[in-house]
Parts: structure tokens; sequence; C-alpha cells
């Protein structure tokens, strides 16, 4: 019998050991590519990057390639207009989402399974397909060259899933909240932004927070819509760099590192609500 609680207690420890490795194992591969791209920004010249066998770490930490981003090119500017765009489709799509969220699970029409399955057929559709008639549409109407007209279509792109995310927590919600709001004097209007919405924070951050990244990360449409170098958005400026015959890995590297700054920021001090969010939203209560 003592035998066997042995056995058991190696096997439990065994298989310990075994997680945790595999574990450390699935770390160093998920930050490796971060680990690279600090290093590679730090490196001061392109032989040092290209340098055989691979260095791993910088010979002389050089800030040169941060310097160059941000001071003698307009990289600042391109974050400053992705800000914009971004943090606008943001607040445009999470507004739009609470709306149509809170109709959709709170109403009945004929229309709401289709309509539902709809926006999750949107996600299924690579955003590339419709630039070209949504060029020539926008540049008969004057729309190009617009970090406003980036915002719209940023807007457009990510109400689908923030739509789909809200109303499954307004789903979680009970009626009685809204009746009890309802017999006290309040309308479908006061109820939803009084009694509702306070209880949705973790779904409207979740929701918010996914339209600002993949508005943050678009590429495709700041580069068919805006050729103005004063309206260029930061993947744009990234994208720059590379050339025809070269790439400026090092200035690519110091320019990718920046623009994780300000999505860190925001998920670092959201990132409860958001997991919270997109575990709990998913789910119908």
């Amino acid at each position: 019998m003592a035998t066997s609680y042995l056995n058991r207690k190696t096997k439990r420890k065994a298989l310990q050991v075994l997680k945790y490795t595999f574990l450390m194992l699935y770390l160093v591969i998920v930050m490796f590519p971060f680990f690279w791209m600090v290093s590679t920004s730090l490196k001061g010249s392109q032989a040092e990057i290209y340098a055989f066998p691979v260095q791993y770490l910088p010979e002389k930490i050089d800030f040169i390639n941060y310097y160059n981003m941000l001071f003698k090119g307009n990289f600042f500017q391109y974050m400053i207009n992705s800000f914009i765009a971004s943090m606008t489709a943001a607040v445009g799509s999470t507004i739009i989402a609470i709306l149509a969220g809170y109709i959709i699970s709170r109403f009945d029409f004929k229309m709401k399974t289709p309509l539902m399955l709809f926006f999750l057929v949107t996600q299924m559709i690579p955003s590339f397909i419709m630039l070209a008639p949504l060029y020539q549409m926008l540049s008969a109407a004057d729309m190009t060259n617009s970090l406003w007209t980036l915002a719209l279509l940023y807007t457009n792109m990510t109400i689908p899933f923030s739509v789909v995310t809200l109303s499954g927590f307004y789903d979680g919600v009970p009626n009685a909240l809204e009746e009890a709001a309802q017999i006290d004097g309040c309308s479908y209007w006061k109820a939803l932004w009084k009694v509702i919405v306070p209880l949705l924070l973790p779904g409207i951050a979740a929701v918010f927070i996914f339209a600002f990244i993949n508005s943050w990360n678009e590429l495709f449409m700041a580069v068919m819509f805006v050729d103005v170098d004063a309206y260029k958005t930061m993947t744009v400026g990234l994208n720059s760099l590379i050339l025809k015959y070269d790439i400026k890995w090092g200035e690519m590297a110091a320019g990718t590192v920046l623009a994780l700054v300000p999505t860190m920021i925001m998920f670092s001090f959201c990132q409860k609500y958001m997991i919270e969010g997109l575990t709990s939203g998913s789910v119908k209560g």
C-alpha cells in the first residue's frame, strides 16, 4: 500500500515537472520574437544585424534606430494619425455596439436571426476583397486621403464583432432589472444608461480594446486610401521601410517596439475587463 502511494506521488510530481517544462518551453517560444525585435532595435548597424554567426545580443546598446524613427522621419506623426483614427473608430463602434446589442438582445423582430448570422459571416470575409469597390466609391465621393475616412472604415470593420459580443453580455443581464427601473419611472433609454450599461463595463472594455487594437494594426486600407504623407498611419510608415533592394531591419524593429507601447499600456490597464469580457460575453447566461 505504501509502495502504491509512493508511485502515485512520484507520478504526480513527474506530471507537474512535465507540465512546467512544457509551459516554460512555450513561454520561451512565445517571447523569443519580442526579445529578437528588441535586440535588433538596439543594434547600431546593418552589419551587426546581418552578422554570421547570429548575434543574439547587441555588442553595444545603441538607440540610433529609435532616434531615426522619432526625429529624422515622420513616424511620430504617423503614430498620432493612427491614434486619432483608432480611437475614433473604437469609440464609434463601442457606442454603436451598445445600442445595437441592446436592441438585438431585448427586442424580437423578423430579421434578428439573419442579422446576427450576417454579422458572423462578415468576420469570415477577408477585408482586402472589398478594397477595389471601396476605392472606387470613395474616389468618386472625393473621400480619399482623410483620417476621418479611415476612422469610418475602421468603425465599420469592427462593428460586427462588437455587436455580437455585447449582445451576449446583454443576454446575461436579467430583464427584471430593467422592469424595476421602468416601474420607478425610467424610459428604455434611461434604464439602458443608468442601470444596464454600468453592469456591462467588462464587455464594453473588451469591445473598446478589440476595436482599438484592430484599427491600430490595420494596413491594407491605410495603404489604399491615403497617399498624402501628412495623413499616413503607423503601419504605413513601417511598411515604407521595406525598400526595393533592402529592408531597414533596425528601424523597423525600433518602430515596432514604439508601436507596441500604446496597446501595451491600454491592455495593462484593462486586461482584467478584456479577459472577463471575451470569456463571459461569448456565453449566454
